[in-house]
């Protein structure tokens, strides 16, 4: 599981870039991570696939002024506003990055390579036309957090009556990765955030890090079919909440702008 998607990645540091904070290498760099490469396909102009560097530019030509996350799953278009052929790759994916100020979008692809023992990730980006429209069901920054908030005390509560026990391993490294992320607040978003972006970030990511290990770790007290669907109701809107948490955090830097008349 990754705390931080691809899209995320790619939509701050792709907006630390357009702000002048960081220089295209590292901006690519910070995007790819422990990846082994990514390129974007599909570019206006490009007969094939380029590195990521190339393709900032060239989207910055296109008239790109930021980027925006969505974080679709069914029946929750989250931070999507079409064409409905961009809309079901991008919930296909469970991700996507929106521009602003040009009608493009990016869908990642992500492919495992290499035998066993020795295999690496590589992800090409598929550039495809956007429909300029507001992103649906994205709140506030302001609106994230309190009702990050209340989900928070939801999720704790409902982990609490179903005895769910996230434990093990695997939840406990994951746990710890979490931590130590955590600790390093100030590199949860590239330079140019504002700090309360951050903040709502890294408790989306907790509530969202919670709601998964209780999905995928242990049947806790939840033995029955009657009691596992039950488990998944109470669970699945506090991982909306969360979902919708991190979207805003991702796109208050376009926000911001916005709301200060600067696009």
């Amino acid at each position: 599981m990754l705390l931080e998607p691809r899209s995320g990645l790619l939509a701050a540091w792709g907006n630390a870039l357009l702000a002048g904070f960081v220089s295209p290498d590292d901006a690519a760099d910070a995007v790819v991570g422990d990846d082994a490469v990514h390129r974007v396909e599909g570019l206006p102009g490009e007969p094939g696939p380029v590195g990521l560097t190339l393709a900032f530019g060239r989207l910055r030509a296109l008239g790109v002024t930021g980027y925006r996350v969505a974080l679709p799953a069914p029946g929750h278009p989250l931070g999507l506003s079409g064409p409905p052929d961009f809309n079901a790759r991008a919930l296909e994916a469970e991700e996507a990055v929106v521009a602003s100020g040009a009608p493009y979008g990016l869908v990642p692809e992500v492919t495992a390579v290499g035998p066993d023992g020795d295999r690496h990730v590589e992800v090409v980006w598929h550039c495809l036309p956007v429909r300029e429209a507001p992103p649906a069901d994205v709140p506030s920054l302001g609106e994230a957090e309190r009702e990050l908030a209340e989900a928070l005390r939801d999720a704790t509560e409902v982990l609490s009556r179903l005895d769910v026990a996230a434990s093990g391993p695997v939840a406990d490294a994951a746990l710890d990765a979490y931590r130590a992320r955590a600790e390093r607040g100030r590199d949860v978003l590239a330079p140019g955030y504002p700090p309360r972006a951050a903040r709502v970030l890294l408790l989306a990511e907790r509530i969202g890090l919670l709601v998964s290990l209780a999905y995928e770790h242990g049947p806790g007290g939840a033995v029955s079919a009657s009691e596992m669907s039950a488990r998944v109701a109470a669970l699945r809107p506090v991982e909306r909440v969360a979902r919708r948490a991190q979207v805003a955090s991702y796109n208050a830097y376009v926000e911001e702008r916005e709301r200060d008349g600067l696009y």
